[in-house]
């Protein structure tokens, strides 16, 4: 009698046995498996992160290169140190300024250079061709052969009437006026009679260089300036007007600052004296 609640007690025992070994391996089971997720929540999480440190290596860091690249370009293309670069000017990172001490220092010479250039644009001497009129005699130039210069009292051959006018267009814009003469071409009749009333002063009736009307001589409003004169000797060979060596200080002929001749014409002519 007593055996059979014994295997009664041994069959429960072995029951609760098995009964708690199976949820043993149940939480085991389970534990496996949460281990498992975690293990692939990690493993992506590290892939992750190295596909986006090779995403940085190979996208953003060229980009950031090349940029930093190019602003150093940039800055090394900037003309002023005072200016903002390219790269500064792209961010928006600059405000606009602008250093108006060069605008100042440049306007004078801009208005300058154009207003003199609007004037070369236009013939000095609308009423002249500019050419240099075929004569025979000194002296005796018929004044259609003549160009009038600006101020309609002088007269030179063409050539040097236009290289005289665009001269004085240069002169007025740097003295806000027309450059002085006395005289330009002179007849026979006027040779004559400056050979009579100044002797040796003059050249010989029919051999001066105003007969051919390539000589002007200047004011004495011109000579006694020296900024004028110097202005002159400084820009005159230029437009081909040259006070002659003969004519100046220690030259072999009488010192006349005022005498100033057309050096291509009387080198055409045969007429340039030299020293």
């Amino acid at each position: 009698m007593e055996s059979r609640p014994s295997r009664t007690a041994s069959s429960a025992t072995a029951s609760s046995a098995t009964s708690t070994a199976s949820r043993r391996e149940l939480r085991s089971g389970r534990s496996s498996r949460a281990r498992r997720r975690r293990g692939a929540s990690a493993g992506w999480a590290v892939r992750v992160g190295v596909l986006a440190a090779l995403g940085a290596a190979t996208i953003v860091v060229p980009v950031v290169e090349e940029l930093d690249g190019r602003a150093q370009a940039f800055d090394a293309a900037a003309p002023v140190a005072d200016y903002p670069t390219a790269y500064e000017v792209l961010a928006g990172t600059v405000v606009d300024t602008t250093p108006t001490s060069l605008l100042a220092a440049a306007a004078q010479p801009v208005r300058l250079a154009e207003s003199v250039s609007r004037a070369l644009d236009r013939s000095p001497l609308p009423d002249c061709t500019g050419e240099a009129a075929a004569v025979s005699a000194n002296g005796q130039i018929a004044s259609s052969d003549l160009c009038r210069l600006w101020d309609a009292n002088h007269m030179l051959r063409g050539d040097a009437a236009v290289a005289l006018a665009e001269l004085n267009l240069v002169f007025r814009a740097t003295f806000n006026r027309d450059l002085c003469i006395t005289d330009s071409y002179r007849t026979l009749a006027e040779q004559r009679r400056l050979a009579y009333t100044k002797g040796g002063l003059a050249a010989k009736p029919g051999q001066s260089n105003h007969g051919w009307g390539l000589a002007i001589d200047l004011c004495g409003s011109e000579t006694r300036n020296s900024s004028v004169m110097s202005w002159l000797r400084d820009n005159g060979e230029i437009y081909g007007w040259h006070n002659p060596p003969w004519a100046r200080r220690g030259g072999s002929g009488p010192y006349e600052p005022w005498h100033w001749e057309y050096l291509p014409g009387t080198v055409e002519m045969g007429t340039d004296w030299g020293s």
